[in-house]
């Protein structure tokens, strides 16, 4: 393990305060006459090791164009995003001794990219910075390194305890870009090195799903300085014939009786609770039964916001939690299972100080009485009838293990919370399969503990060598870790995020035909999550190809590469 430095010996000395040193100059062979040549399929550069990566022609435009300029990629995952990247890199370090920074918004990405410019570089000075950012970890130094890859919280808290600047960075590689919005550490950053940085700075920004509202993606091409946009598709020409096709198959379950009886209980709690909410004049501007959870944030704040005195605002915040509860217990009823659901409830019942509002849920008569209804029911017939989701899952397993193949079936089965991937992870090892869990490293009482980075690794290696075939994962799994040849992915539950569907269904189809099934329950919050999530899927491909046009030069036109007509994608109904 390396060696954790103190911050004086890190910041250099004399040289933290007066200026950041430069980087041990590097050999600066002359330019190919195309920057870079292509032998046999693969691409040669000086500063790639050779027969490395295959020369793919959509890669090569894009990052000739990120030599020049600074660029936002839109590429469908596993079209090789991170190889731009390193293409870009290899021609910047050549050109000049400036460091290069890669920033990736969690630990194993961060780990994942360094291996990969490891494999396809030439050898270089490289460093790597994670952990939290009151115990970094950190592994060469700022002062020595070519290359830089790191979690952005460590980087924005040293940019501001001057440990070092920006100045002599030629390159910034935002992984995940659609992250730099609001109060997230890529913001500062961004902000920072168009300030500071040279004025032949280059960023970076790469991610297949910027998002899908106008607001949300012009805000992440604001804070990145206004780069050219770039968008590519699995449809365009070009692209096509290198990508494999995604089938996206729905199964619908119903809710049983009991499960039924449980979520009517909580509802009418509901109700009655937002209803005393709107007499105290909130919440009168959406149907009940619409109000979402960013709905109920945002309540909160408009209670704080209300002029008089602060007295008057106890009512509302009680009630605004006791809903928000309320709400989250409705979505595990119908979304995730009577086990989650009950776990749910034990842990506000578990808090070491509860507040009044968490006291009044617990107490409440009708999720009293949808407790006892949960209690017996599981009583009664185990995990088995937490959900019907869960005996679809196990059939869907069973045929994905029993199509014949070479290989061991790889099968990445996604969760929202926690819960409910203990709950998937017990019924499915109650039938025999060995099955890994992969959740984030915070831990939530000593029930649900986090993984650490080391833990987080194994797993992605069993997963990657067959040890197990089956991986349970939460929204920690759903950005950027390459897994190849996932046979099958499988939505536990709907996603209303455009964002993490997409980042979902990109961890399948990668050297061969993807597969992908989304578990719907009839009459539940998954239809209308599911309906939202196609809408702003199609509202960001939109927005999207509309900035791709804005920012071209217009020597180049305004209709960018051909593409070919895409039917419009359905919307799955009961």
């Amino acid at each position: 393990m390396a060696r954790q430095r103190s911050l004086e010996e890190f910041s250099g000395g004399e040289a933290g305060r007066t200026g950041t040193p430069s980087p041990p100059s590097r050999p600066h062979p002359p330019a190919l006459p195309n920057l870079w040549e292509v032998e046999e399929g693969y691409v040669v550069h000086p500063y790639l090791r050779p027969r490395r990566l295959r020369a793919l022609p959509f890669q090569l435009d894009l990052a000739r164009r990120g030599v020049d300029e600074s660029l936002l990629v839109v590429l469908p995952t596993g079209l090789g995003k991170t190889v731009i990247a390193a293409l870009i890199a290899a021609e910047l370090l050549r050109r000049s001794d400036r460091r290069l920074l890669l920033l990736a918004p969690t630990r194993p990405l961060v780990q994942q990219h360094a291996a990969s410019f490891a494999d396809w570089l030439i050898p270089l000075k490289t460093a790597r910075f994670t952990g939290s950012v009151r115990r970094p970890l950190r592994e060469g130094s700022w002062e020595r390194c070519d290359l830089l890859f790191a979690t952005p919280e460590i980087v924005r808290n040293d940019l501001a305890t001057g440990a070092y600047t920006l100045r002599d960075v030629g390159l910034i590689v935002f992984d995940e870009c659609h992250h730099a919005i609001g109060k997230y550490a890529y913001v500062p950053i961004a902000e920072r090195y168009l300030a500071e940085g040279p004025a032949d700075r280059r960023i970076l920004g790469l991610t297949a799903s910027p998002g899908g509202r106008d607001a949300h993606i012009e805000e992440v091409v604001d804070h990145l300085g206004h780069p050219r946009v770039e968008a590519r598709s699995r449809e365009d020409e070009g692209v096509q014939e290198f990508v494999q096709p995604i089938d996206v198959e729905y199964r619908w379950v119903e809710l049983p009786e009991a499960t039924r009886t449980v979520r009517d209980h909580i509802v009418r709690a509901a109700r009655a609770t937002a209803r005393k909410l709107q007499q105290m004049g909130y919440l009168r501007t959406k149907p009940i039964a619409a109000l979402g959870v960013k709905d109920l944030v945002q309540l909160r704040a408009e209670i704080f916001a209300r002029p008089g005195p602060m007295v008057r605002k106890f009512g509302p915040l009680y009630h605004q939690l006791v809903l928000l509860h309320l709400h989250q217990l409705q979505e595990r009823v119908e979304t995730q299972g009577l086990e989650p659901f009950r776990a749910y409830l034990r842990r506000l019942s578990e808090k070491p100080k509860p507040s009044r509002g968490d006291t009044a849920v617990l107490n409440h008569p009708e999720v009293v009485a949808a407790r006892e209804e949960a209690e017996a029911a599981l009583k009664a017939g185990g995990l088995a009838v937490s959900h019907p989701k869960l005996d679809t899952l196990i059939e869907i397993v069973r045929e994905e293990m029993e199509r014949p193949r070479e290989r061991p079936p790889r099968i990445l089965v996604f969760a929202q919370y926690r819960d409910t991937i203990e709950t998937i992870c017990a019924t499915l090892e109650g039938r025999g399969w060995t099955v890994g869990r992969f959740v984030g490293q915070a831990s939530r009482g000593t029930r649900d503990k986090g993984m650490s980075q080391t833990e987080q690794a194994q797993v992605l290696q069993g997963f990657r060598h067959g040890a197990f075939s089956i991986m349970v994962g939460s929204s920690v799994a759903e950005e950027g870790l390459d897994v190849p040849d996932v046979d099958l992915v499988v939505f536990f539950e709907s996603v209303a995020s455009e964002i993490r569907a997409i980042q979902r269904r990109g961890r399948t189809g990668r050297s061969s035909v993807g597969r992908v099934t989304i578990l719907l329950t009839e009459d539940t919050r998954d239809v209308g999550h599911q309906r939202a999530e196609a809408r702003r899927e199609q509202s960001m491909r939109r927005i999207v190809r509309r900035l791709s046009r804005a920012s071209r030069p217009p020597d180049e036109g305004s209709e960018g590469p051909p593409r070919r007509r895409r039917a419009a994608r359905e919307t799955p109904s009961s």
